[in-house]
């Protein structure tokens, strides 16, 4: 089992900037791999593996950059419990990221936080900066966290349930709803969430706000597969009720962006020599549900 991986989609030529600026944040942060492969219209595409805060990322670069949405953004969690120094470094690592970004909610005191903000950096990706003590199961330094908008709002608890049934270590962890209406938000639909699937901590919330932005394909979350039997189990059970793409990317029915992927791929992107990345990419790129044997053919040639 590999551990949910998010993908986040470039404007042309930044990904392994944003990728060596990301690992220069936190403890436990390197820049893994790059990779470029030809575009078969033409035009090159860059890809970065990197890891932050011991959470893996893959990124993309591959002509002009999608728009990325706040819908998807991840949380760092700053605990005192395990650095006495957390206070500190919350206000050093939020204003690295604040260069050349925008501040969504100021670095300040909330009812749920003695130290919170959330940003969009310079490359458009978003975080959450929280100074936190968790009680019981202790959390990854970085979550992915869903925020459940538009036609979605009040549907993340739905949809956590959903997920928890597609992967097979799914469970809930912290629920928090909300115990009365508060605006457009209504009673029962979540402030907070998080749940646990394919090894990793995801998080969850609704707003029911008009936030002018939901869930796209710039962050999208990747799931690696060893066997076509992965493949065909996890493509089946996210498109239910959503849509296929291209190259092994999805929508499900929340409108979450998902790539199901094989590991014979990054094989051949981080190992392969100049012809098999052409030849795996060009036959890559022409599929729907990826075909596991297809992309052996085409790198053992």
């Amino acid at each position: 089992m590999f551990p949910i991986k998010p993908h986040l989609w470039f404007a042309e030529d930044k990904a392994r900037e944003a990728a060596e600026f990301y690992a220069s944040l936190l403890p436990g942060s390197s820049l893994n791999y790059v990779s470029h492969f030809d575009m078969p219209g033409g035009g090159q595409c860059e890809t970065v593996e990197f890891t932050v805060a011991g959470q893996p990322f893959l990124g993309i670069s591959a002509g002009p950059g999608l728009t990325v949405s706040p819908a998807i953004s991840f949380m760092i969690n700053f605990d005192p419990s395990r650095d006495p120094d957390a206070a500190r470094h919350i206000d050093e690592v939020w204003n690295k990221l604040l260069s050349g970004g925008k501040v969504m909610m100021p670095l300040d005191r909330y009812p749920f936080s003695e130290r919170y903000g959330w940003l969009s950096d310079k490359y458009g990706i978003s975080w959450q900066l929280i100074l936190t003590n968790p009680a019981g199961e202790e959390r990854p330094v970085i979550v992915p966290s869903l925020l459940y908008t538009g036609d979605v709002a009040g549907k993340a608890s739905e949809a956590i349930d959903f997920y928890c049934s597609v992967f097979k270590d799914g469970k809930r962890g912290t629920t928090a709803p909300r115990t009365e209406d508060m605006g457009p938000d209504k009673a029962g639909t979540l402030m907070y969430a998080d749940f646990y699937i394919n090894g990793s901590w995801l998080a969850a919330m609704d707003s029911a706000h008009p936030h002018g932005f939901g869930f796209n394909d710039a962050v999208s979350l990747l799931i690696v597969c060893d066997t076509q039997e992965e493949v065909d189990y996890y493509w089946s059970a996210l498109t239910a009720g959503g849509e296929s793409g291209q190259c092994g990317w999805l929508k499900d029915k929340y409108g979450v962006s998902w790539q199901v992927a094989s590991t014979l791929m990054f094989e051949a992107l981080k190992n392969g020599s100049p012809e098999q990345v052409a030849r795996v990419t060009q036959i890559f790129m022409s599929m729907k549900k990826v075909d596991v044997a297809a992309l052996q053919q085409a790198y053992n040639g």
